[in-house]
């Protein structure tokens, strides 16, 4: 004891030697049980050690010996210490060069300032750590398997960084309200953005089929594995849910078991390993793609909440535990769905919609596809000659169709032009097979393929329907993986390497042969409708059965089935995590198939009484089933129009009426409207939609008012409304990723008709040269009088323009410009439109960045103005000067109704100029402070003017 105190007394402030020379020795005593409780691999410290001669196979036997982890150490450490200076040394050296077994040890290697002598620095040290080699396979193989592009079945020429191109990502609320764009992957798991549950452990994200959920989370997987996803995760274990529905009733496994056995296997100490997860879960990721995609009679009810990581229990339930935090809690989740699919709220600690490809991502992923500038540029041509084309590759699925199709049409025909047809996605799926089925055609050498799309079916009749024959019987019974044998029963080699199908696996299936899966999901639901449409034996029951699936998962569609057996259908069971979107591609198919301009290609494959049958009953059941669905949406009476409120299902069901290409069912849906005033808020509406919302919409005869706020229809959306623009009298299309391209579309068409009354715009990507765009439509439409342009990236140039445009207008009564950054020279402009404006009433410059000197422009313009009853001025940089102006304003405007000068810098003594202000105006109602330091002790101050609110 006292020869430690002595030592103790000879080191420095942080326990390093006074000397120039330390001791190795000494710090291993000093720092001893800090060593001892962060040590928790021994045997990569003893390996070492045997190798170059520091210790004995007797010593190793010995520190072997001792029953815990704790004492073991201790053993080590005295050993080390015996042998001497060098010994010790190395020892640190060894802590220090395994950096990743030992990373606990990293704060206390930096505070002594460890530095090994040069001999110390020759010698050999290897990573033996269980733990380390584990996270190092983990990463071997995921680079392997995730080097190439393995979503739709390319592994044998597209390497995922050569053609991986990000997409629109947002962080949303619950209502699924906007949060904030996302910039960079890490962005996912860091809290300080987008949370909106701390309690929650599953980041849960979503978007249609195709969007591309599955590469999103194929490229997270990449970049951990190179070292790039920098997010502090050591284990990193993917799993699709589709391998849970193989289970069977009986089944159980242990997580120790998800985690090895369907995952990766640790080659040493899997003991060790585990117990390192089970201490440290923080350091584990899972992945779980495509949650709708299970499909299982397992009852929940039948089994208690998992909580044990070492006791069997049924697959199900271990994913269950895992997603809610009752096991491994503190472990970091992503789970992926398709739009629609229930996720309880209190399971989600952020939630992130997957919204597509934006103009430029197009334009991105156009140039990594196509590396020959000839030929990128012929295909951007041809995009931009065809809005239809360009809306379906907002969607990277359908784009990357497309994209082969080109290619396809290139090495045929030496073009890159595609047919002249108009663009359904039947279409574009009837072409991707025609490629996919002349893939093993022999060509001459100097000749190329060309035979006709017609000729390609009829010639492959059989296998087309062995294909659509499996994908009717998994689209029955929710089966999306199917055995080898009932594939190669009905399936050739050759037809297998046409590559509708790709071998598959899933980890949680006992048969060690293949399995196999369609390329997609949507490929799957083409298939089964082409079985639908080809069957000979498919009666009127079974050829509408997938319209009774959706309709029977959507409580307010339970009257518009007209159909007696329809309306008494349910399916068997109730699946928890069952989604519908197949169903509802089986739905659109079928109509796009049933088509006119389909029967000249299908007659070669079904006789044309059959689909002439098949179409009378399929409008029928539409013209008949929309009459009962209008009647029981929302409506509404507003001032000059008739409202009618959608929902999500709505917009499916206006993609299969343009997928018929039939114009009397879109009449007749106009017609029993009875509404003027078309409300499609929320209901996840993709730019291609907006086709078929004008090829309904266009038939209206007068006015139109079509809000589409909330969704997700970017500049090609708007170009896909030009039918309608004759006829709309108000557009609302906020949140909805539209640029200054997008903009200047509306402005073309609109002012050529002059009828729009309202324009809404709020929170898109609109800069200045958008803004300049709309104040032309201000100028040049009187009968424009309400622009909803906020929470855009409109500087003070588009604020100037906007400003001068109103002060122009005669007729305009609403400005709202929240969340722009038009500043004090914007501020100021506005303030010379607002001088005697003969009509504007509600005026918001709120969250602009505008300062006290721009402030008192406004206050001075507005002791002029008569018009003016709501001003927001929230969330700008007003103090208590520019209070004193405001309230000098108030005793002279008496037609100011309510004034906000919410979050501003505001003190009491603002306050109080505004409050003695409000003693000589009676007719103003407001004048809100809230969010600006005052206390509420000072706020008592002002308790009898209750017009002026301070909390």
């Amino acid at each position: 004891m006292e020869g430690q105190l002595t030592d103790n007394r000879n080191t420095g402030e942080k326990g390093l030697p006074a000397s120039s020379s330390p001791s190795f020795v000494n710090l291993l005593k000093v720092h001893r049980e800090q060593l001892v409780s962060k040590i928790r691999n021994t045997q990569c410290l003893i390996d070492n050690l045997i190798k170059n001669e520091y210790f004995s196979t007797e010593d190793a036997e010995i520190a072997a010996q001792y029953p815990t982890q704790a004492d073991k150490v201790r053993k080590i450490l005295d050993l080390a210490q015996s042998k001497g200076e060098e010994v010790a040394e190395y020892c640190i050296f060894v802590l220090q060069q395994v950096a990743d077994a030992y990373y606990e040890l990293g704060p206390w290697l930096e505070e002594i300032g460890f530095q090994p002598s040069e001999v110390i620095c020759n010698k050999l040290v290897e990573n033996t750590d269980p733990v380390s080699r584990y996270h190092q396979k983990l990463k071997d193989e995921l680079a392997r398997d995730t080097k190439f592009i393995m979503s739709y079945g390319q592994k044998d020429d597209m390497l995922l960084e050569e053609i991986y191109s990000e997409n629109i990502m947002e962080f949303i609320k619950h209502n699924n309200e906007k949060l904030s764009n996302i910039s960079r992957m890490d962005e996912l798991l860091d809290d300080d953005i987008g949370l909106i549950n701390e309690d929650g452990e599953t980041i849960y994200v979503f978007g249609d089929a195709g969007i591309g959920k599955s590469i999103l989370l194929q490229k997270m997987q990449n970049l951990w594995s190179k070292g790039e996803f920098n997010t502090g995760i050591k284990f990193f274990f993917c799993f699709r849910c589709r391998m849970f529905s193989c289970f069977k009733q009986n089944d159980a496994v242990c997580l120790k078991d998800l985690l090895f056995k369907y995952s990766c296997f640790p080659d040493q100490d899997p003991e060790e390993v585990f117990d390192f997860i089970v201490k440290f879960p923080q350091t584990v990721l899972f992945t779980f793609d495509g949650f709708d995609e299970i499909h299982s009679d397992f009852d929940f009810s039948s089994v208690p909440e998992v909580c044990s990581p070492s006791e069997p229990i049924h697959p199900l339930a271990l994913l269950v535990g895992l997603l809610s935090g009752k096991l491994l809690k503190g472990s970091k989740k992503v789970l992926t769905a398709r739009t629609g699919t229930e996720v309880l709220r209190n399971i989600i600690r952020k939630k992130v919609h997957l919204r597509g490809f934006s103009s430029n991502n197009l334009k991105e992923y156009t140039k990594m596809f196509f590396k020959d500038e000839e030929c990128r540029t012929l295909v951007l041509n041809e995009l931009e000659a065809n809005p239809n084309l360009s809306s379906l590759c907002s969607v990277p699925l359908f784009c990357w169709i497309i994209f082969k199709c080109f290619d396809h049409f290139h090495s045929a025909f030496d073009s890159h032009e595609l047919p002249d047809f108009t663009v359904t996605l039947t279409d574009i799926f009837l072409l991707m097979t025609e490629v996919h089925l002349n893939r093993i055609q022999k060509t001459g050498l100097l000749k190329k393929n060309s035979r006709s799309q017609v000729e390609t079916y009829r010639s492959n009749k059989e296998t087309l329907f062995a294909l659509s024959k499996i994908a009717h019987m998994g689209m029955q019974n929710s089966l999306f993986v199917f055995g080898q044998d009932e594939i190669l029963a009905s399936l050739s080699e050759q037809d297998l390497h046409l590559g509708f199908l790709r071998a598959v696996h899933l980890g949680g299936c006992e048969e060690e042969q293949s399995s196999y899966e369609f390329l997609h999901l949507t490929l799957q639901s083409f298939f089964t409708a082409l079985y639908l449409v080809t069957d000979e034996k498919v009666g009127s029951r079974e050829l509408l059965r997938f319209f009774a699936e959706c309709s029977s998962r959507d409580t307010t569609l339970s009257s518009c089935l007209p159909i007696a057996w329809l309306k008494n259908h349910h399916p068997a069971g109730e699946d928890p995590f069952r989604n519908n979107e197949h169903f509802h591609f089986t739905n659109l198919f079928l109509c796009g198939l049933l088509s006119k301009s389909r029967e000249k290609l299908l007659r070669h494959l079904v006789s044309p009484a059959s689909i002439r049958k098949k179409r009378k009953i399929l409008l029928t059941y539409f013209l008949e089933s929309m009459k009962s669905h209008l009647k029981g949406l929302t409506r509404a009476r507003l001032k000059e129009y008739k409202q009618l409120q959608a929902i999500p299902n709505f917009v499916w069901i206006l993609r299969c009426i343009y997928e018929t290409q039939n114009e009397k069912v879109g009449k007749g849906v106009v017609k029993g409207m009875r509404a003027n005033y078309i409300k499609l808020t929320y209901c996840n509406a993709y730019s291609a939609d907006c086709s078929a919302i004008s090829f309904v919409m266009h038939h209206f005869q007068k006015r139109l008012a079509l809000d589409l706020d909330n969704n997700n229809i970017n500049d090609y959306g708007i170009k896909q409304l030009l039918p309608c623009f004759s006829r709309l009298a108000v557009l609302r299309v906020s949140v909805n990723q539209i640029t200054d391209q997008g903009v200047r579309v509306l402005y073309e068409e609109m002012s050529k008709h002059k009828i729009v009354s309202y324009l809404g715009l709020y929170n898109n990507q609109i800069t200045d040269t958008g803004a300049k765009y709309v104040a032309r439509l201000i100028e040049e439409c009187p009968s424009l009088i309400y622009v909803k342009i906020g929470a855009n990236k409109i500087t003070t140039e588009g604020g100037k323009c906007l400003a001068y445009a109103i002060k122009k207008s005669k007729t305009m009564y609403e400005i709202g410009m929240w969340g722009n950054q038009i500043g004090d020279e914007g501020a100021k402009a506005f303030a010379e439109a607002l001088w005697d404006h003969p009509t504007i009433t509600n005026v918001s410059l709120a969250f602009n960045g505008i300062t006290t000197e721009g402030g008192k422009s406004l206050a001075e313009a507005m002791k002029h103005n008569n018009t003016v009853n709501i001003f927001w001025l929230t969330k700008n940089e007003f103090d208590d000067e520019a209070a004193e102006c405001f309230a000098e304003m108030v005793k002279v405007n008496k037609r100011l109704g309510h004034l906000w000068l919410i979050q501003n810098q505001i003190t009491s003594r603002g306050a109080k100029c505004l409050a003695e202000a409000l003693q000589e105006n009676t007719a103003i109602k407001e004048i809100c402070l809230n969010g600006n330091p005052i206390s509420q002790e000072e706020a008592q101050a002002f308790e009898n003017e209750k017009r002026l609110i301070c909390f």
